[in-house]
C-alpha cells in the first residue's frame, strides 16, 4: 500500500497522462514476469514454475486480504470461482510453456488474439449481440494469425498452438470474471485467485517435482509479484484511460518483447511477427472505436 502511495503521490496531475504511466508499468511487469518464468524454467519444470508464482503472489495479498476477510468468508460464487480457476490455471500453462518454447515476441503477438475469444464466449455463454465490427475483428484476428503462423511455409511449432489455446482460456477466464463482478468485488477475485491455484500448482508440480536451486528464488519473486503488478496497473490504467487508447499503448509489449529476447537471448527479430501483430491490434483497435461511436450515437 505505501509503494501504491508513493507511485501515486510522484505521478503527474492529469489523468491522461497518469494512465499512460500505469501503462507504461504494466508492460514492464508483464515482460519481468514472462522473464522471471523463463528464468524458473531453467531449472525447474513449468508445473513448478505455476505453484512458486501463485506462492509468491500469496504473500502479496496478505497484505490486504484482511480488509477483505468478511468478504471472503461469505463464500460466494464459490463453484464459478472454481471453475474460472481451473480455466485460467489450464491457460496460465499453455501460455508459460509458449514464452519458455518460442520467441518472447510471438507469444504477445498470438496473445492479442484474446479479444476474439471473449467475443465468442461474450455471444455463446452471456447471448451478447456481436456488432459487425467485432466480426470485421474476428477475421481480422485470424488473418493476422496466419501471418504470424505462416503455414505452409514451413513447419509450425506446436507451442503457437498452445498459446492460441491460453489466449481462448484467458478470454473465457474474462467472461467468468465479468459474472463475478455481480456479486464479489476485484480484490475478492484476485484472493480467491490465489487461494485456488495455488493448492492446483502445488498437486500439478508433485507430478514434475524437481529440486530447486537458490539461483531460482530471485526469479520466483520477479515473476510472482510481476504476475500481479501487471494485472494491477492495467486496470489503474484503464480506470483513467478508454480501451480504444490502452489497447494501441498495450501493443508495445510486442517490441518490448522483442527487444527483450533478441539482447538477452539472441532471439532473431520476425518481421512477420509484427505484421500479423499489427494486423490482430488495428481489427481490434477500430471494432473498439466503433462500438465507442454507436455508444456516443445512441
Amino acid at each position: 500500500m505505501r509503494l501504491y502511495q508513493t507511485v501515486t503521490r510522484i505521478m503527474p496531475a492529469a489523468p491522461f497522462a497518469q494512465g499512460l504511466v500505469w501503462m507504461g508499468l504494466s508492460m514492464v511487469a508483464f515482460i519481468a514476469m514472462s522473464v522471471g518464468s523463463r528464468e524458473m524454467a531453467a531449472t525447474m519444470s513449468i508445473r513448478q514454475v505455476l505453484f512458486f508464482r501463485a506462492f509468491v503472489g500469496l504473500f502479496v495479498i496478505l497484505a490486504v486480504a484482511r480488509a477483505l476477510l468478511p468478504e471472503i468468508r461469505q463464500m460466494r460464487a464459490v463453484p464459478l470461482h472454481i471453475a474460472r480457476n481451473v480455466v485460467h490455471f489450464t491457460a496460465q500453462y499453455f501460455w508459460t510453456i509458449g514464452i519458455v518454447v518460442l520467441p518472447l515476441a510471438s507469444v504477445f503477438a498470438l496473445e492479442f488474439t484474446m479479444p476474439i475469444w471473449v467475443t465468442l464466449f461474450a455471444w455463446l455463454l452471456l447471448r451478447e449481440r456481436v456488432s459487425p465490427a467485432r466480426l470485421l475483428a474476428t477475421a481480422g484476428g485470424f488473418i493476422g494469425v496466419l501471418v504470424i503462423v505462416r503455414p505452409g511455409l514451413g513447419v509450425i511449432d506446436p507451442a503457437a498452438g498452445l498459446v492460441l489455446l491460453a489466449a481462448a482460456g484467458y478470454g473465457l477466464s474474462l467472461i467468468m470474471v465479468k459474472r463475478l463482478t455481480l456479486t464479489c468485488s476485484p480484490g475478492a477475485i484476485v484472493v480467491w485467485m490465489i487461494l485456488i491455484q495455488l493448492p492446483l500448482g502445488f498437486l500439478a508440480a508433485l507430478t514434475d517435482w524437481r529440486p530447486v536451486q537458490m539461483i531460482a528464488v530471485p526469479w520466483m519473486i520477479v515473476a510472482g509479484v510481476g504476475a500481479l503488478a501487471a494485472h494491477f496497473c492495467q486496470a489503474q490504467a484503464l480506470k483513467r484511460l478508454d480501451a480504444s487508447i490502452v489497447i494501441p499503448i498495450d501493443f508495445l509489449r510486442v517490441p518490448m518483447a522483442a527487444v527483450v529476447g533478441y539482447t538477452f537471448y539472441g532471439e532473431a527479430i520476425d518481421l512477420f511477427v509484427f505484421l500479423g501483430g499489427a494486423i490482430i491490434l488495428l481489427s481490434n483497435f477500430q471494432a473498439v472505436r466503433a462500438e465507442q461511436r454507436a455508444k456516443r450515437g445512441a
